[in-house]
């Protein structure tokens, strides 16, 4: 049972996802939004990570076959994605920060309901939560998976990886409610920084992976 496809898949989305890292990394973004509208954002990312790690079990080759698109290139694109949303925090300039120190005493912060939307896709779900490396683990763990119940047990691992992210998100939100001013001006700069060399190792490995595909063709 421990070598079966789809608790290894899920061992390994986890330890890719890694909830801990992504919970400081979901901080700065979930700042300016109140609770429901965290547990929107939370219940949305759960469904946009389901969708996507299904899509990659099912029909992930062939549909990457079909748009002409390889996972090098997804990576590529979610560290250029990334890297708009990280290099702001790490130089200070978010905004959030000055927003938060404006709002009210004991009131939250108020955001239009187009805000959630408008982080949900990018770069909450993407590439903060999924990305190219994800697609490619689906990929690999359908290939291991020949009969319909692997492929329903894999599912399975996607639907409760896709819990772990909403929870780790809606986490995100009372962790946030409890940090001081200064605490969360540092909080911006540190996860600016982190975000800013994950998306840095995504541009190198996408690129990377895309040259080398480009000479091996």
């Amino acid at each position: 049972m421990s070598s079966h496809p789809a608790l290894l898949l899920f061992l390994a989305l986890f330890g890719l996802y890694s909830p801990v890292a992504a919970l400081a990394s979901y901080l700065p973004i979930i700042r300016s939004f109140n609770r429901g509208q965290v547990l929107r954002l939370a219940v949305g990312l759960a469904l946009n990570v389901v969708v996507f790690v299904l899509l990659a079990l099912w029909v992930g080759e062939p549909l990457l076959e079909l748009l002409g698109i390889s996972v090098a290139a997804l990576t590529a694109t979610g560290g250029i994605a990334l890297a708009f949303a990280a290099i702001p925090l790490m130089l200070g300039k978010a905004g959030t920060i000055e927003e938060l120190d404006k709002a009210p005493s004991g009131e939250e912060p108020q955001t239009a309901p187009e805000s959630v939307k408008s982080v949900l896709f990018t770069p909450v779900t993407f590439p903060l939560t999924v990305g190219g490396t994800t697609f490619a683990f689906a990929v690999a763990a359908s290939a291991q998976a020949p009969n319909l119940m692997d492929k329903a047990l894999l599912s399975l691992a996607a639907l409760c990886f896709a819990a772990v992210t909403g929870i780790t998100l809606y986490a995100a939100g009372h962790v946030q409610r409890r940090i001081s001013l200064k605490g969360a001006m540092l909080l911006d700069r540190i996860a600016g920084i982190l975000l800013t060399a994950i998306a840095v190792i995504l541009l190198a490995n996408g690129f990377t992976d895309l040259v080398l595909n480009r000479l091996n063709s």
